[in-house]
């Protein structure tokens, strides 16, 4: 019998890119043959190379949220007759165009923007019984009505020789105890801790002898400028000095990691750093840590979660106190 081929169309961001592992893994688990192949941002295929149940990573030619109509057709007309079965993981009309101008067989996703027929296998989405968006996405790799079985954990494969040549090319040293710091959200002020707070935690274990890394990207680099001056110039800011894929072995260096709900906290949970995940807008219970390593602090005051970027009360306690 040939091996099943599987085509997903994968997430837009960092922390869902990581938390689809999940999904494969479980394609995996039900048929060791099936080849996976993911479509998906170029930006994100480094990442998907470190899972190990991905044949192939295939470019996905537009930008976040472009309807490109004209460009997903060429690609779906170059991908027919590869695949018996797409899974659509986003829930946007245009997501699912590629697998149905592709013709492929079985299109499975969740009732989304109007994809009827688009999607010819629907799964209606049952908030209650799906809150968090890794159950989401495990769902849709198992049969409607399958009893639920464990989620599995993402775990990245790790390089240890790119991750000492990166920490050796930016004059870091590995042998000393690190604390990596994620400070940054690109959902907004809402999902950040303090930056002081930040520097307090920080250079606490300065004190003690620990290295301190900060960890984002280009437009976190002020953040962290200001945690390292608060930190009395102690720590090291490496906010968009990193490729995504660097960031991933530098921080599997660390003996502890503090993020905010990111993409970056995705990432530490899977290369099982010991993690601390600070919430305010948003709940624990919809993107936690997928980690027995990890530990999410969430205050739960009255008007949290609100998923909002900007407090609209002004007082951002769910994230000061």
């Amino acid at each position: 019998m040939a091996a099943e081929k599987i085509l997903i169309v994968g997430p837009a961001w960092v922390g869902d890119m990581v938390l689809s592992q999940s999904l494969y893994m479980t394609l995996k688990q039900r048929r060791s043959s099936s080849r996976i192949d993911v479509m998906a941002p170029v930006w994100s295929h480094p990442l998907l190379a470190r899972m190990p149940q991905i044949s192939s990573a295939i470019e996905m030619p537009f930008a976040h949220g472009e309807l490109s109509l004209m460009r997903r057709r060429r690609l779906a007309l170059a991908l027919r007759g590869e695949y018996q079965r797409a899974i659509v993981l986003p829930n946007s009309f245009k997501s699912a165009l590629v697998p149905w101008w592709a013709q492929v067989p079985q299109r499975t996703g969740f009732r989304g923007e109007m994809r009827f027929g688009v999607i010819n296998d629907m799964r209606a989405l049952n908030r209650k019984a799906l809150p968090r968006t890794v159950d989401r996405y495990v769902c849709l790799g198992r049969r409607p009505g399958a009893p639920g079985e464990a989620v599995p954990q993402p775990a990245l494969q790790l390089d240890p020789d790119h991750a000492r040549a990166c920490a050796h090319r930016m004059k870091l040293d590995s042998d000393k105890p690190v604390l990596a710091l994620m400070p940054g959200s690109a959902f907004g002020r809402s999902k950040r801790w303090p930056p002081d707070y930040f520097a307090d935690v920080a250079e606490r274990h300065l004190r003690c002898g620990w290295q301190v890394w900060v960890f984002g990207s280009a437009s976190d680099r002020r953040i962290g400028d200001k945690i390292v001056q608060a930190a009395a110039g102690g720590a090291v800011n490496l906010c968009g000095k990193t490729s995504l894929i660097e960031a991933v072995d530098l921080i599997s260096l660390a003996w502890l990691a503090i993020s905010n709900d990111s993409g970056l906290m995705h990432v530490a949970a899977a290369v099982g750093v010991p993690l601390i995940a600070v919430y305010g807008a948003t709940s624990p219970d919809f993107t936690p840590p997928m980690s027995s390593n990890a530990l999410a602090l969430w205050k739960g005051i009255e008007c949290s979660p609100c998923y909002k970027p900007v407090c609209r009360y002004g007082h951002y306690r769910c994230l000061t106190e």
